[in-house]
């Protein structure tokens, strides 16, 4: 099956308009959720290691639960292994060649531990070959005690990590009150615009995908991972814009922690699916190496330079490589 030029445009301007619907939502969705919590009085750090969390990861959510639910597993698990990929590889290279990345080594302890334990996780759900509901839950209920233990650490000062969670919070809200009307309509215009984008994409994802010949698997772990990964892709530049480079690399592990255990967990106690072979044959590995790569440099130095970007950025051009040969 190949693309006329007429439906290749019309597909392209579909994806486009799915992604900026995605890219839109998440922020409305992020700040006017934020401000309502603030309102209700809940901490800033428990803003940041949620709400922001979550609301980056959301069109990661409803773009895998989409492909899910049409019958495609290759987008709905190849968007989490690739989003993971690509906020390590990709984001975390392009914020460090802005400005070196440097992180508290008691945050990076806790949470990139933990990164590294949901990306195992993943791992061995996929080896099993079907990300089952039960599996799902066991996500899900990491997922809760992860929080319920930063929430505890953070509240009791054990770690930088507060300092780190609040600070994401007032990066994202930019510490402003919208007004409580102006924060609901934000909230609920964000969901229907993560819902509608989400649609939109997963539709042009797989038109691109027979066009071009190619699997939903590929598509799924490129385009789709890489679009839903867009707000990570600006909070962490416009971070290391900033100078607040903590910010950038918490984003991403946050994110990537989500994404295993929240997204993953989700999705399989909505829908278990089958685990494409491709992808437990390799794409969940070069996840795993490159949360390992990124430990290593972030721990042994406390940075990840531009040196190290230009390695991170040059593994992710040889992965997409491989994918596309």
């Amino acid at each position: 099956m190949g693309f006329g030029f007429r439906e290749f445009g019309l597909t392209a301007f579909y994806l486009v308009l799915g992604l900026l619907l995605l890219l839109g939502g998440a922020e409305f969705l992020v700040k006017g959720a934020a401000g309502l919590a603030t309102r209700l009085g809940v901490s800033p750090f428990l803003i940041g290691l949620t709400l922001v969390g979550f609301g980056t990861s959301s069109p990661e959510l409803v773009a895998s639960l989409e492909g899910a639910l049409q019958g495609y597993p290759g987008i709905a698990l190849g968007n989490v292994v690739g989003s993971n990929i690509a906020n390590i590889l990709l984001i975390l290279g392009i914020s460090g060649l802005v400005f070196p990345l440097v992180c508290d080594r008691d945050a990076l302890k806790r949470d990139g531990t933990m990164m590294l334990i949901a990306a195992a996780a993943l791992i061995a759900a996929c080896l099993t070959g079907v990300l089952s509901r039960e599996a799902g839950f066991l996500f899900l209920a990491g997922l809760a005690l992860y929080l319920i233990y930063t929430y505890r650490a953070d509240k009791r000062g054990m770690d930088g990590g507060g300092a780190l969670h609040a600070a994401e919070a007032e990066f994202v809200t930019s510490g402003r009150s919208l007004g409580v009307a102006l924060e609901l309509g934000m909230a609920a215009g964000g969901l229907v615009a993560l819902v509608c984008g989400a649609s939109l994409l997963v539709d042009s994802a797989v038109e691109i995908a027979a066009g071009l010949g190619i699997s939903d698997s590929v598509i799924g772990l490129t385009l789709v991972a890489v679009g839903t990964s867009l707000p990570e892709l600006a909070t962490s530049v416009l971070a290391a814009f900033r100078r607040k480079a903590d910010i950038a690399i918490g984003n991403v592990i946050g994110s990537n922690i989500f994404n295993v255990l929240g997204i993953a967990g989700v999705v399989a106690v909505v829908k278990p699916i089958s685990v494409p072979a491709d992808i437990a044959s390799f794409d969940i590995w070069v996840m795993a190496a490159a949360s390992v790569l990124f430990m290593v440099f972030a721990w042994t130095g406390a940075r990840v330079g531009r040196v190290e970007a230009l390695l991170l950025l040059a593994g992710y051009g040889a992965y997409l490589a491989f994918l596309l040969r």
